[in-house]
């Protein structure tokens, strides 16, 4: 599936926006790379199977402050109208959801927060209410 990516990217001179250019168009999958923008500062990368996290996080630790802004499908004029032609059959089946009384229980990210309680015990024998741990 091809996409295009538009990549905000702070390139704030010709040798930031080469180097930006370079990391790009090195990532695999990567077919096309061009500089847009009012401030030419957005990178718009059109590429098969291209995984816009990493490309993004990628130029953020390479050049400076990124952002994704979009990532859309890139289409052929013609398969648009195949599509529409095509009539959509899809039946909805619904996902066996769990029967609980507190949706909070379902989520199982963490596990649950140990608490432990420890009481004070007097060893000495006399039955003073005193703080053991006093210093004389």
């Amino acid at each position: 599936m091809k996409q295009k990516i538009v990549i905000k990217v702070q390139m704030n001179c010709e040798k930031c926006r080469i180097k930006a250019m370079k990391i790009v168009a090195a990532t695999e999958g990567v077919e096309s790379v061009s500089v847009e923008g009012k401030d030419n500062d957005q990178l718009v990368v059109i590429g098969d199977g291209v995984d816009s996290i990493r490309l993004t996080s990628k130029l953020r630790k390479k050049v400076g402050h990124a952002v994704l802004v979009n990532v859309n499908e890139v289409k052929k004029p013609g398969e648009k109208t195949a599509e529409k032609a095509k009539p959509q059959t899809s039946a909805v089946v619904p996902a066996d959801k769990p029967n609980v009384d507190n949706p909070a229980k379902l989520y199982t990210g963490c596990p649950p927060a140990q608490v432990f309680v420890y009481e004070r015990i007097h060893q000495c024998g006399c039955e003073s209410n005193a703080d053991p741990c006093s210093i004389l």
